[in-house]
C-alpha cells in the first residue's frame, strides 16, 4: 500500500511512525501514556490484517494505564516486503519473531503484555520460546497456534507457497476482492460482523496486490507443527480469548492449546459468546475487559 495515497483517513494516522529494523521498513503505531513509567502492550495482528484492527482496542488499553505499540507485520499494509520476496526468512514464524525483536530494540521497548490475534498469537509465543522477549503474559485472541486438521493441514503451506510465488495470483486476488460481494463473503467466513468502517478498511487492504502478496507469503512460510511441539516449553503465562462463533480457527483449539502447556504457563480460557474470529473488532470494550481478570 502507498502511504501518500492510502493513509489520509487511516485510523490513528497521527500515531504512525516509519522505522528501519531487522532488514525491513516498518510501519508502527505508538500510543504513549501520560505516565512515563507505564507498562507497554505490544499488539500483533493476524494474517491479512493490519494496525487498523486495533483501532478501538489501543485507546482502551491506554485508558487502562498502558503505552501501546502496534506494528504492521512484514509485507502487510504499510510495512515493506522483505528483500528476497516469498522465501525471505522474515516471512516465516521464526524469522518474523526475530524481526519484531529487532523492531522492539529500535523502539527501546520491553512489553509487559503481548496481545496477539490469530497468527499474531503464534508470533508472540514463538518470541517467548526463543527468548526474544519476556512479557509477564501473552493474551491470544482466537489464537492460530495449532495446525489445521484433515487434508487441509499438510497441503496448506505448499499450496500457499505456489500461489505466493506466482506474480499474477496476488493481483488476481486483489482484483476479485474489489467486488463488495467477494469481501462480504470473506468477512462472513470469519463468523464476525463488522461495522461499515471496519469493512471499508478491509476492502482497501485486500484490494491491494502488495498486501495480498504479503499475506500469501506469510501463509506459505508458516510452521505451526514445530510451534505445537514446542508449546510445553512455554514459561510465559498464556490467556486465551475464544470467539464461540469463530469460523476460521476452531474454537476447541483453545482448550487443546492450554492442555499442552506446563502448569505455570496455563492461563485462563475465556469463551466469547456470539463473537467470531474478529472478536476484538466486533466488541472491543468487551474483549479488552476480558483481558483483565
Amino acid at each position: 500500500m502507498d502511504w501518500q495515497r492510502d493513509s489520509k483517513d487511516w485510523p490513528h494516522r497521527e500515531r504512525s511512525r516509519f522505522l528501519q529494523a531487522g532488514g525491513l521498513s516498518w510501519h508502527v503505531q505508538v500510543f504513549e501514556n501520560t505516565d512515563a513509567h507505564a507498562p507497554v502492550a505490544l499488539l500483533l495482528h493476524g494474517t491479512g490484517a493490519s494496525t487498523h484492527s486495533w483501532r478501538d482496542v489501543a485507546p482502551l488499553l491506554v485508558a487502562r494505564g498502558y503505552a501501546v505499540i502496534a506494528p504492521d507485520l512484514p509485507g502487510h499494509a504499510f510495512t515493506g516486503m522483505p528483500p528476497g520476496g516469498v522465501g525471505a526468512p522474515q516471512l516465516g514464524l521464526n524469522g518474523m519473531a526475530r524481526a519484531l525483536h529487532a523492531l522492539l530494540q529500535v523502539l527501546h521497548a520491553r512489553p509487559a503484555m503481548v496481545v496477539g490475534h490469530s497468527a499474531g498469537a503464534a508470533i508472540a509465543i514463538r518470541m517467548s520460546l526463543d527468548g526474544l522477549h519476556a512479557p509477564q503474559r501473552i493474551v491470544g485472541i482466537n489464537a492460530a497456534v495449532l495446525p489445521l486438521g484433515g487434508l487441509a493441514g499438510p497441503l496448506f503451506s505448499p499450496v500457499a507457497k505456489l500461489m505466493a510465488a506466482a506474480p499474477l495470483v496476488p493481483r488476481l486476488f486483489a482484483w476479485r476482492a474489489r467486488d463488495p460481494a467477494v469481501l462480504e463473503r470473506l468477512l462472513g467466513g470469519t463468523g464476525s460482523r463488522l461495522d461499515a468502517t471496519g469493512s471499508a478498511l478491509y476492502h482497501r487492504l485486500v484490494s491491494d496486490a502488495a498486501h495480498a502478496a504479503g499475506a500469501l507469503a506469510m501463509m506459505a512460510n508458516w510452521n505451526l507443527p514445530q510451534l505445537a511441539r514446542d508449546l510445553p516449553r512455554l514459561s510465559t503465562a498464556l490467556d486465551l480469548l475464544v470467539g464461540e462463533n469463530d469460523r476460521t480457527v476452531p474454537p476447541e483449539h483453545g482448550a487443546q492449546i492450554l492442555a499442552r502447556l506446563a502448569p505455570a504457563a496455563r492461563g485462563r480460557l475465556v469463551r466469547l459468546a456470539g463473537l467470531g474470529h474478529l472478536a476484538h473488532e466486533e466488541a472491543s470494550a468487551r474483549v479488552v475487559a476480558q483481558m483483565f481478570p
